[in-house]
């Protein structure tokens, strides 16, 4: 990138001008991340100073068995297929009350697209999950899970989502988004819900007075021309509803153990690499740099590695999701380092690490509590990696 782009970028970014679709191009194909990961350090300690807000979490995956077969998924198994499991409700609550400890304030719960349980599970296991935990929030589906509903129950997205917060639910998940661009779409998602209906059902949710992630699949197949079209349109949408809380761009993994059975799901790692640690940071400084209308960026630290989770912190990001346990998703994919659990201690230190305040928040982003910074006299205020 020559100087004078270079400028013109840094005087739009500090005047608060909006940046444009050749604008997130031209970033992407800069190779100062230096640069880069300082301008999107600015904007982030302008919007949320040297905070990193942090939450106390837990997963829960009820189901993995799955209609679909997308490219890159090592979490689906189909109905018989060995390692295939259902949870009984009565079974998912008493793995969510097992998780209670720690002062728990959310519960993550997603699934496969199961092709005969009944809608009705769905509303009632988070009746019987809220009745077990009333003070922890639920933060259930994808918008794809919503579109399936539709197809098994014959409701409409809008009285599905009434039934669901009438039975607990505090927000969608961010899921099912991945890359939206047809032109890689087509080759990686193996289910029917594209941007059309990703997009009105968030829609939907934000009417509705749901805050919502949202998150994009980086590091396949796709190119940053992609990404940028990506974050662009939910740049639009937040404009239209102001729904969004934060953006969570998730490292696309490949499929180092999940050889048990002699399968290997992930039909996407023959031709492709998963992006290296400077292409994260990158993907990070870019996407906060671009989305200038969500307050948070999340680097969710079990796709990313707990150091590169940290140096993400000075490239934009200014949450660290929290403290999980068995992320299966994810886990049941790579194996290649993330440890199964950070608790909140671990967070705290890691935090701190980096040179910035932990704040605990809830789901709805409201502070809990604050927590004191690093200690002055061995860490600096915290200031964009330098490389």
């Amino acid at each position: 990138m020559d100087l004078g782009l270079k400028r013109e970028l840094e005087e739009k970014v500090r005047a608060g001008e909006r940046l444009t679709r050749e604008d997130g191009i031209a970033l992407y194909e800069s190779d100062d991340l230096a640069w880069l990961g300082g301008l999107a350090h600015e904007v982030r300690t302008r919007k949320n100073g040297d905070v990193v807000h942090f939450n106390v979490n837990r997963h829960l995956n009820m189901t993995n068995v799955c209609t679909a077969s997308c490219a890159y998924c090592s979490f689906q198994r189909k109905p018989g297929e060995k390692d295939a499991y259902t949870m009984r409700i009565e079974e998912a609550v008493k793995l969510a009350k097992a998780m209670e400890s720690e002062n728990l304030t959310e519960l993550h719960i997603v699934n496969g697209l199961h092709p005969n349980l009944p809608w009705r599970y769905y509303p009632r296991s988070l009746r019987e999950l809220k009745a077990a935990l009333p003070n922890v929030s639920l933060k259930a589906f994808t918008a794809t899970e919503i579109h399936h509903f539709e197809t098994i129950s014959g409701m409409s997205a809008s009285e599905i989502l009434d039934e669901l917060i009438d039975a607990g639910l505090e927000s969608l998940t961010g899921g099912g988004a991945e890359i939206f661009d047809w032109e890689v779409r087509q080759h990686i998602v193996d289910h029917r819900t594209h941007w059309e209906d990703w997009s009105r059902i968030h829609r939907l949710a934000h009417e509705k007075g749901l805050k919502t992630p949202c998150t994009m699949l980086y590091g396949h197949i796709e190119e940053p021309r992609h990404r940028v079209d990506h974050v662009l349109r939910l740049r639009e949408l937040q404009d239209e509803t102001g729904g969004f809380q934060v953006f969570i761009p998730l490292r696309y993994q490949h499929d180092f153990v999940d050889m048990k059975d002699g399968k290997v799901r992930n039909r996407l790692q023959a031709r492709t690499q998963m992006a290296t640690g400077a292409e994260a940071l990158k993907t990070f400084a870019v996407s906060r740099l671009l989305f200038d209308n969500v307050p948070h960026v999340k680097v969710f630290w079990v796709m990313h590695g707990v150091q590169t989770a940290q140096l993400a912190l000075q490239h934009g990001a200014d949450d660290m999701d929290g403290s999980v346990v068995e992320y299966k998703i994810t886990h049941d994919a790579d194996n290649f380092g993330t440890p199964n659990k950070l608790t909140r201690e671990d967070l705290l230190d890691l935090i701190r690490d980096a040179g910035f305040r932990p704040v605990e928040r809830n789901t709805r982003y409201e502070i809990i509590r604050e927590y004191e910074g690093p200690d002055p006299s061995i860490r600096d205020a915290p200031q964009a990696m330098r490389v």
